[in-house]
């Protein structure tokens, strides 16, 4: 997942005027969300702001707790086309109170768009619960992860999501490997691997300015992008540290539902925190060769990393742990190196590093990304939706 949040997102009292008008008698897109739209940027906003030139979106998220507060939806309009609609409800309330509260908060805001045609698209199987009783006229499932192999997932998951597939009229997964799992599940189902906006990330092959808490770090530099979690393999990223002293690793972003305390702290180990989406070409500008040292767990099993692409599109070779979609779409790309052990994973980053490699990357990074971009991808979801209405 790319570690960013767009600016612009202060939520809003829902009375607050959207700041640009949209077009009469649009579709009604209503995305259910378990992530923030202002937490990551990736698969879901890079969608739903592309998905916005069709569809009014909608994209309802998680609720917010707070003190001595009444039910209320705050709203903000982070880009054109999209609402971004929070449920704010007391601190404390019962679990099958705050179910209730959002199906009251949600139907309350689509009794003002009752004319409108209702399209459902769910993230997140639990947002089933306060939604069942909605009917779309096409129901999207974007399956982008196997949630319920995720550290905390509810253990009502896997049946919710049962559930979902059975009203489903089309799955998106996002990649190959969750592809294969769930098209036995789903007689539409459609690999849907996420993409790259190339020329963003294509910013990293010139010379940018490095930014300030970068520019200290020597090199050789070896950096990471993305969400530090259960899925980070902390203890290759210690090995690789100590048994190579002289290469700074430069990892970004925020560190979630791990302990912090476990991280390892070595003076060539940097953690600069979370950046916005708009400064990671000025990072990975820096980087002699570019890592994702994912742990092999149920967790990863099917993930299909949004980075890999986004740092090919920067022009750096890549280094990753046996992930299955990394190795089906860029193992044999020649700037995308496999290592299952810490030696292995070493050794890679040594012929990374060479002049040859450096020389060769651009070119070979141009040929795996060839024919991809969220243009691409969101169209042909969207041909998927319009066949269906």
């Amino acid at each position: 997942m790319t570690d960013v949040a767009p600016p612009g997102f202060t939520p809003a009292p829902l009375s607050t005027p959207a700041r640009t008008a949209t077009p009469a008698g649009r579709p009604l897109m209503l995305c259910l969300s378990h992530l923030r739209w202002g937490f990551v940027y990736q698969r879901p906003q890079h969608l739903m702001s592309r998905l916005a030139q069709s569809y009014d979106v909608l994209f309802f998220e998680e609720p917010l707790f707070a003190e001595h507060v009444q039910p209320q939806l705050l709203a903000s309009h982070p880009a054109h086309g999209v609402t971004v609609l929070v449920p704010q409800l007391p601190a404390g309330t019962p679990h099958d109170q705050v179910i209730a509260m959002q199906r009251d908060l949600l139907d309350g805001y689509l009794a003002q768009h009752r004319d409108a045609e209702l399209l459902l698209w769910y993230l997140t199987p639990m947002s089933l619960a306060f939604t069942d009783h909605l009917h779309g006229q096409v129901t999207i499932f974007d399956c982008m992860d196997e949630l319920s192999a995720f550290m905390g997932a509810p253990p009502e998951l896997i049946e919710r999501e049962r559930q979902l597939l059975a009203r489903t009229d089309v799955v998106f997964t996002g990649g190959q490997s969750l592809w294969e799992a769930k098209r036995h599940q789903h007689d539409n189902a459609h690999a849907m691997p996420s993409s790259v906006d190339i020329a963003h990330f294509a910013q990293a092959r010139a010379l940018l300015p490095d930014p300030a808490d970068q520019a200290a770090i020597g090199h050789p530099r070896l950096g990471f992008f993305g969400v530090i979690d259960e899925r980070f393999d902390i203890q290759l990223v210690d090995e690789l540290a100590r048994q190579r002293p002289q290469w700074q690793i430069v990892l970004i972003g925020p560190v979630v539902k791990i302990d912090p305390q476990t991280l390892p702290q070595r003076a060539n180990i940097h953690y600069l925190g979370a950046k916005q989406y708009e400064q990671l070409p000025h990072y990975l500008a820096g980087w002699d060769v570019a890592l994702m040292p994912f742990a092999i767990n149920a967790s990863t099993r099917f993930i299909s990393p949004t980075k890999t692409p986004e740092y090919l599109a920067g022009g750096r070779p890549v280094v990753s742990t046996p992930i299955a979609d990394v190795i089906s779409g860029y193992g044999t790309s020649g700037v995308v190196s496999i290592a299952d052990t810490p030696a292995a994973f070493i050794a890679a980053v040594e012929r990374a590093l060479g002049a040859e490699a450096r020389d060769s990357v651009v070119v070979q990074a141009d040929a795996a990304l060839d024919g991809m971009s969220w243009d691409k991808t969101c169209n042909a979801m969207k041909e998927q939706i319009e066949c269906l209405r």
